[in-house]
């Protein structure tokens, strides 16, 4: 709240995959759809097919609708939490694995709206000449309102917003000059690019505009044994992964695959 009791303004990083989070409601709604018919004795709930051959198959379609809903709806409401709340906490978690003395020069790779950028920038003293760079092409799909005004417009709630800097740029090829950054932070953008030759071109770019001795910092939804090796070939030696790979698995498991997060942190030689 401000002196004069008004709300202040806070900082908006968006909702991540949100055409994900649609689809998830979606079905959930549908599987809540199904149940009440057959609780209201509309309809049985089971779907037939035959006699083909003298057998009959039944499928209980609105048991099974019921509980696909129930898993996308707290597979939506877990995202949309992460996005709100859950990620701002992991940002800072993510970030105290780099000792900042707060002169750096650090990029952040597919920044949307600006979560690490404006983490790093927080970290850093504009009279020790630190400076946050953020690039990215501002696919909405990839997450809600994902535009540069709003990033700076997030940097200047946050109060750093003379210590920051955007770009449009594809991190494939990024328009910055050979080791010109002391680290560089990527959060859940690399797997955006849907080929693997293109996500190992990123991952490549990001260790040379590194300078030797600077940290790279990744972390993503799911490829994190391609960014390591990626990494350890393009010259980064020290290539330490950071995450429980048990919960990792586990959430393998339990997304079918989609999600295998990992967080890497990998020192240039």
């Amino acid at each position: 709240m401000s002196g004069a009791g008004v709300p202040t303004a806070r900082p908006d990083y968006g909702l991540d995959a949100p055409s994900v989070v649609r689809n998830l409601f979606c079905v959930a709604g549908a599987g809540l759809v199904l149940a009440i018919l057959r609780a209201a004795g509309v309809w049985s709930g089971r779907v037939t097919i035959g006699p083909i051959g003298g057998v009959t198959l039944a499928f209980p379609l609105a048991t099974m609708g019921a509980w696909a809903g129930v898993s996308c709806a707290a597979m939506g409401i877990w995202m949309v939490w992460s996005s709100r709340v859950g990620k701002v906490r992991e940002r800072e978690r993510l970030l105290d694995t780099i000792p900042f003395t707060g002169g750096e020069r650090v990029l952040d790779v597919g920044c949307g709206r600006g979560l690490m950028m404006i983490g790093v920038a927080r970290r850093l003293t504009p009279a020790g000449g630190g400076r946050a760079v953020g690039v990215d092409i501002w696919q909405a799909e990839d997450l809600s309102g994902n535009r540069p005004e709003a990033t700076l417009e997030n940097a200047r709630l946050e109060g750093v917003l003379d210590r920051v800097e955007v770009k449009t740029a594809d991190m494939r090829k990024l328009p910055f000059d050979d080791a010109s950054f002391d680290a560089v932070v990527s959060s859940k953008a690399i797997h955006n690019v849907y080929s693997k030759d293109g996500r190992a071109e990123a991952i490549r770019e990001i260790a040379r505009v590194l300078k030797p001795g600077g940290r790279a910092l990744i972390d993503d939804i799911r490829h994190g044994s391609e960014y390591a090796a990626t990494l350890a070939s393009a010259g980064c030696r020290d290539v330490r992964r950071l995450d429980s790979r048990a919960a990792s698995a586990f959430l393998a498991l339990v997304t079918v695959g989609s999600l295998r997060p990992a967080t890497l942190l990998a020192r240039k030689g």
